[in-house]
């Protein structure tokens, strides 16, 4: 059993992650300085994950810091940003053994790789309950290229980016659901709950072909209403044409209600974009040369609002559009 200092710990875990980078100063320093490249604009988003609240518990520290990465990545990507840094404050209970700080540190080395971003700071306190885990990413997009979610306009087509729902079918797996599916879908299904797999590099390619985009955290249909309404346009979705895996599919095929769920679940960490018809081809053209998959599922027209439809455009009602933050 071992438990450093606060000061121990930074310098042991935490200041490698700063390596290569002058700004963070080996995180000896109150504050980190950061320079944005000449004809780019900052972009900044933060996400708090809390245990037992957006994360069960058991999961590895280093898959929790991953997902905690990758959800503020995701918003970035939706934005049309490049990544560059990110902040991460810490609450955790005295108890907390290095070997967790170790873990943590680990996911988010092997992360900072996969995604080329960098520790710039943070904090850490004691906490007297759920570990609390608070990231700030910070990223970049070319003077005035920010895509936002007010700039689709009726006769843009509604594009998703990988496959929806599996995430909240994992969940429910996580706590014991579906106990006849197969090992190997059951699986899958809570790999992308725990570790979700935003298109990074793809957003970040999206600026000047996708006229309003959004990341997908409290579920399709509660975020495609929230692009409607900035847009102030009407967003037609058909259900049917949503892309599902294989593991959901099989999901499904024994309890078709479930789409409700795959439509409102959340955690997805996909995007959802709108594109002019007359960009449609360069951005399936993009998809393929990052190797996404995207997939049509409908249409923004004139009036207010989102609209589900079903396979007859019969409308399709939720009685709960996605997660809401209390």
């Amino acid at each position: 059993m071992s438990r450093s200092g606060e000061f121990e710990r930074i310098a042991r875990y935490f200041a490698p992650l700063t390596a290569g980078f002058d700004g963070a100063a080996g995180l000896q320093d109150d504050a980190a300085v950061l320079t944005v490249p000449n004809g780019r604009e900052l972009v900044v988003t933060t996400d708090t994950i809390v245990e037992k609240v957006h994360y069960l518990g058991p999961e590895s520290p280093s898959r929790i810091a991953k997902k905690l990465l990758r959800v503020n990545l995701s918003d970035l990507a939706a934005k049309g940003a490049v990544p560059h840094w990110y902040t991460l404050n810490i609450a955790v209970p005295g108890s907390v053994e290095d070997a967790w700080f170790e873990g943590l540190c680990k996911g988010l080395r092997e992360d900072q790789e996969r995604y080329s971003v960098t520790l710039a700071g943070g904090d850490t306190v004691r906490s007297d309950g759920a570990i609390v885990l608070t990231l700030t990413g910070f990223g970049s997009v070319a003077q005035g290229a920010a895509i936002r979610r007010a700039g689709a306009t009726p006769g843009d087509l509604v594009y998703v980016t990988g496959t929806i729902g599996d995430a909240a079918l994992g969940l429910r797996c996580a706590r014991g659901a579906f106990p006849d599916l197969p090992m190997r879908q059951r699986e899958a299904l809570i790999e992308r709950y725990e570790l979700p797999d935003p298109p990074v590099a793809f957003g970040a390619s999206l600026g000047g072909i996708a006229s309003a985009s959004v990341d997908i955290s409290d579920g399709l249909a509660a975020d495609t209403g929230h692009l409607a309404g900035a847009s102030g346009v009407a967003v037609a979705v058909h259900a049917q044409a949503v892309p599902v895996s294989d593991a959901t599919a099989d999901v499904l095929a024994e309890d078709p209600d479930l789409m409700r769920t795959v439509l409102s679940g959340g955690d997805d960490y996909q995007i959802l974009c709108t594109v002019p018809p007359a960009k449609e081809a360069a951005f399936r053209t993009l998809a393929e040369d990052n190797h996404v998959m995207v997939t049509r599922i409908g249409r923004i027209d004139a009036g207010e609002g989102l609209h589900l439809l079903d396979q007859d455009d019969a409308p399709l009602s939720l009685s709960e559009l996605g997660y809401v933050h209390s």
